[in-house]
């Protein structure tokens, strides 16, 4: 997770932290773009996209949100940066329209 969030926030300078609903919320201009927490069913690390329903990538998971989607990450495996890159990218061209 630490690692997540120095990713996160070298990604662009314009991305700041927040602290929104007593979690770790990363926005990009003042806008919630994402954010870092456990799954509380599965017990699984997430990085969570704020405007998901707009991002098409078959590993992110939108369960009964409208709005977010999660993208679950197993503790026990290395992070799958070309996949979490890949993502993240599409968040910020979403929001750079």
């Amino acid at each position: 997770m630490q690692f997540m969030r120095g990713h996160i926030l070298k990604l662009d300078d314009r991305i700041t932290e927040a602290w929104k609903y007593g979690m770790p919320f990363f926005c990009y201009k003042g806008k919630m773009m994402c954010y870092l927490w456990v799954h509380k069913k599965l017990l699984l690390p997430y990085l969570g996209i704020v405007e998901g329903k707009h991002i098409n990538h078959p590993d992110l998971i939108i369960e009964k949100r409208a709005r977010m989607k999660i993208l679950l990450i197993d503790p026990h495996k290395d992070l799958p940066m070309e996949m979490i890159d890949g993502i993240l990218k599409e968040v910020l061209q979403y929001y750079t329209k």
